[in-house]
This record gives C-alpha cells, sequence and structure tokens, in this order.
C-alpha cells in the first residue's frame, strides 16, 4: 500500500515538474520574442536617429531654437490676432525673447547635437514602437478584444503626434518666453545653457504629448477595472484645477483668453477620457449579460 502511495506521489511530482518547467520554457519564449520586437523598435529609432543627424543643421536652428526666435509661427500669429483684436493687448504680441543661450562645457554642443537627433529619432520612431508592442501582445488576446483595440496604433500615433505639435507651437514658446523674461531683480541677467534651453523645449514637447495619450491610458486602465467613469466624473473639479494652473504657468499673460487657448485642449482630453471609460464599461455590462443569458 505504502509502495502504491509512493508511486503516485513520484508520478504527481514528476508531473508537476514537467508543467514547472513548460511554463518557465514558456515564460523565457515569451522574454525572447520580445526582445526581438525591441530590437526591431532600436533599430527603426536608430534609423530616424540617422536621418536626423544628416539634417541636424536645419532642425537646431529651425525647429529647436524656433521658440527662441520672435517670428517664429506662433509669434507671429499672436501678433495677427492682436491687430484683429485690439483689445487682447500690446502685451500678447510678443517681438522680443529675453535672455541668451550660452555653452559652458567643452563638448556641450556636440552633446546637444547628439541629444537633438536621438529625441527626433524617439519622437519619430513611437508609431513603430507602438507596432512593435501590439504586435507583441496582440496573440494573447481573445478575438473580441483584439477587435476592440484593433486601432489601438493608430489612435495612440495620433494623440502623441497631435500632443507633440500642440506642445511645441502652444505650449513650448509660451513657456520660453514667460521663463526667459521673469525676473526677480533688475540685477539678475538671464543667461541659460544649451543644455537647461533643450531640457525645457523637450520636457514640454515630449510631456505634452505624453499627456495627450490620456485616452489611450485610461482605455487601458478601464479595460483592467481600474478606472471608471463614475471616479473619473466625480474627479472632475480636481482635474479642472490642475488644468486651470498648468494652463496658468505656460501662458506669458494673465489675460484669461491666453490661458484658454492652453486649457481647452486639455479639457477636451479629459472628457474624451471620461466617454472612452464609459464606452468600455458599457461593453463589460454588455458582455456579462450575454454571458448570464446564455
Amino acid at each position: 500500500m505504502s509502495d502504491t502511495t509512493e508511486k503516485t506521489s513520484l508520478k504527481k511530482a514528476i508531473g508537476q515538474k514537467g508543467t514547472t518547467l513548460e511554463a518557465e520554457m514558456s515564460f523565457f519564449d515569451h522574454l525572447d520574442v520580445l526582445r526581438k520586437h525591441l530590437i526591431r523598435a532600436v533599430i527603426a529609432i536608430g534609423v530616424f536617429t540617422g536621418i536626423a543627424f544628416y539634417f541636424n543643421e536645419d532642425i537646431l536652428d529651425k525647429v529647436i531654437f524656433g521658440p527662441k526666435k520672435p517670428d517664429f509661427w506662433t509669434y507671429r500669429m499672436m501678433c495677427n490676432l492682436v491687430d484683429r483684436f485690439p483689445s487682447l493687448g500690446k502685451d500678447m504680441c510678443i517681438t522680443k525673447i529675453n535672455g541668451e543661450i550660452i555653452n559652458t562645457e567643452m563638448a556641450g554642443q556636440f552633446n546637444l547635437q547628439l541629444n537633438v537627433c536621438v529625441m527626433c529619432g524617439i519622437i519619430a520612431g513611437f508609431p513603430y514602437l507602438l507596432w512593435e508592442i501590439w504586435r507583441f501582445i496582440k496573440p494573447a488576446l481573445h478575438e473580441n478584444e483584439r477587435k476592440s483595440a484593433s486601432g489601438f496604433v493608430f489612435f495612440a500615433s495620433v494623440l502623441f503626434i497631435v500632443g507633440i505639435l500642440f506642445g511645441y507651437f502652444i505650449v513650448c514658446p509660451l513657456s520660453v518666453n514667460f521663463l526667459t523674461g521673469y525676473t526677480v531683480s533688475a540685477e539678475i541677467k538671464n543667461t541659460f545653457t544649451v543644455d537647461s534651453y533643450l531640457s525645457s523645449v523637450s520636457t514640454l514637447t515630449l510631456g505634452t504629448g505624453i499627456i495627450f495619450e490620456l485616452p489611450v491610458i485610461i482605455f487601458i486602465l478601464s479595460k483592467l477595472g481600474l478606472m471608471t467613469p463614475k471616479l473619473m466624473r466625480s474627479s472632475r473639479r480636481y482635474a479642472a484645477v490642475i488644468i486651470l494652473i498648468i494652463a496658468a504657468i505656460v501662458t506669458p499673460t494673465p489675460d484669461i483668453m491666453t490661458m484658454l487657448i492652453v486649457a481647452t485642449p486639455l479639457f477636451l482630453l479629459y472628457e474624451l477620457s471620461i466617454f472612452v471609460s464609459a464606452y468600455i464599461e458599457r461593453q463589460k455590462k454588455k458582455a456579462e449579460k450575454a454571458f448570464y443569458a446564455n
């Protein structure tokens, strides 16, 4: 009797060991597949970085240092608005950007060129990175989940690009004008290092691009059950305060019109995120109803 019990226990232990080994192999197989997807994404980013190196002079002069020049597109449009609507006030027409940009390190300009090209490579390669991530996740999803998330790469890429454009043409120039002209004493002269300037421009631009991914993030959190439209609606007043604070910080003048130009897209993003979360909740309830009906 004891021999039979020992044999049964041994067979069970061997079976469990085999299952464990199979799971471990499966885990490492997934890691290998993920590694291949990430390598392809890194190669794509590297290619875009190389293209940026080829056009580095135009990128640096016209793109990176664009918000530092009074003839930048945003400043010209603001002056045109003042010409058409004088009630906006002359302060809204920006004709001079204060402050000087200096280099204080021997390798500062080389590092600037390198960092700018890598940043351009990441921005240009971001949609492809999303596509590789989608290709990795897609096999693990059910058919209905694939259908509901079929436009993930497209919508996430569009939101990111729109966010980058909004950050570069709206948030960045308004912030650069405000920060370069802000003084606490006439005795202090504003001079900025190239690292400080690039850090501000890249943070504001990339940060806005990431913020515009809010509906996608809410979509994922709602799918996981971590976010509900009820919670977002109840937090709307707090979100409004945070959005207005952000808008007030980056606008160059205290007038409400300029602040609303920055705040309006952020309000719309939040409302769109509520709509996305509500849509996911309706889909879940519909699936549960169909399940229990059967």
